[in-house]
Parts: structure tokens; sequence; C-alpha cells
């Protein structure tokens, strides 16, 4: 028989084209490595606050390496993140907060949708360029990921909630009880303890730690 299944968390926000990147592969490896892939919404932007980490484009010569990176990676892991020197203001010009709310109204009601829905924002904004603040845009998303109007009106009216936004904030606080900084945070429970791995380029390591072999970006 298989060991218990190992639990990967996967600490992610939709502004963050690494956050993209990190959750195809995961998503990929789910049912080829023995783990329990949870998916953990959180705000990219409260974890900078307060571990006091700054967006890594605003060093100059980061942001230049950073555009060469997202692309390579992109095309590594195969995922359509497009990306250009513009993006960064729009990252800076952007909040994550309804989103990432509504997110969290979805996996309080129907968990189902998390993987589809937080896909579909990664698109929104990283292939199509296009705004995921507004909430007719959240609206637009919704429908893509498949979710009925009414459900998606419901989980809107919820954003404004004290239970999604404590959740939220929970889920936040809850990355940086193990150590994140910033996204993807990923915290797999391996041998009684949690590891963390940061960003999407550990997940080779991440497999060696809890015993899986990595096949690769785009494992068949």
């Amino acid at each position: 028989a298989r060991m218990s299944r190992t639990v990967v968390e996967l600490f992610y926000d939709v502004i963050s084209p690494y956050s993209w990147l990190g959750f195809e592969v995961l998503c990929r490896y789910q049912h080829i490595w023995n783990i329990d892939l949870r998916f953990r919404p959180a705000f990219l932007g409260g974890i900078m606050q307060q571990t006091g980490n700054k967006p890594p484009a605003m060093l100059p010569k980061r942001a230049e390496y950073l555009l060469k990176d997202i692309k390579r990676m992109a095309k590594y892991y195969q995922v359509p993140v497009k990306i250009s020197g513009d993006d960064f203001q729009r990252i800076f010009r952007t909040s994550s907060l309804p989103a990432m709310r509504f997110i969290t109204a979805i996996d309080m009601t129907k968990p189902e949708y998390l993987e589809p829905l937080s896909r579909e924002f990664w698109i929104r904004f990283w292939s199509q360029h296009e705004d995921i603040s507004q909430p007719e845009n959240i609206l637009t998303v919704a429908r893509q990921a498949g979710l009925s109007s009414e459900l998606s009106q419901k989980a809107l009216e919820m954003i404004s909630s004290p239970t999604v936004k404590d959740r939220l904030r929970e889920t936040t606080d809850e990355a940086m009880k193990y150590g994140a900084f910033g996204m993807p945070a990923v915290v797999a429970h391996y041998n009684g303890e949690p590891h963390l791995f940061f960003g999407s380029d550990r997940l080779e390591l991440l497999g060696s730690v809890i015993g899986e072999k990595w096949l690769g970006p785009t494992p068949s």
C-alpha cells in the first residue's frame, strides 16, 4: 500500500506571475506525486507589508532580470504568462485584494471551482492584460471559469463580509507563520514537520525532500 499522502499547501496571489507558474506545475503533479495539494489563496500585499519585503521590480537591475526570467520560465513551464516592462507599473497600480477575497469566498462556498477560477484570474491579468480589480471584471472572470451568475453574485456580496476578510487575513498570517515573505509559498508537511519552499523554481527540491521524482515541467 502507498504511504499516506503528503499534504502540500500552495499559498498564492493572482497578482504574482511566479505564483501562476508554481500553481500550474503543482496542478500537473498532483496526480503523479503522492500528494494532497491544497490551494490557499492569500494576500501578497499583506505579506509584503508585514515582513518589510519590497516588490523585486523596484530595483531596476532586478526588474531587468525578472523580465527575462519570467519569459524563460513561461516558455519552460508552458504557461502563457506575457510580460513587458509596463507590467511592473500595472502591478503597482492594481490591488489584488478584491480578487483574492472573491477567490476566498468561493473557497468557502464551492471549493471545487478554486482551481479554474484562480487560473482565469491569472489568464485575464497576465495573458490578456485586463483589469481584475473591478466588480464587473471579477464577474467576467467567474463566468469564464464556469461559475453560475447566481454563485458569482453571492460571492461578490461576500467579499465585504467580515467572515471572508478574516479568512483571507488568517490564511495570509498562516503563510507568514511558516516563514513566507513573498509568493508563491509552498509548504510540504512531511515527517511531521512543515517545509517551506519559496518561488516556482524549487519544485525539484520539493520532490526530493518528500521522496518524489521530478519529471520535468510537463510530466506526462
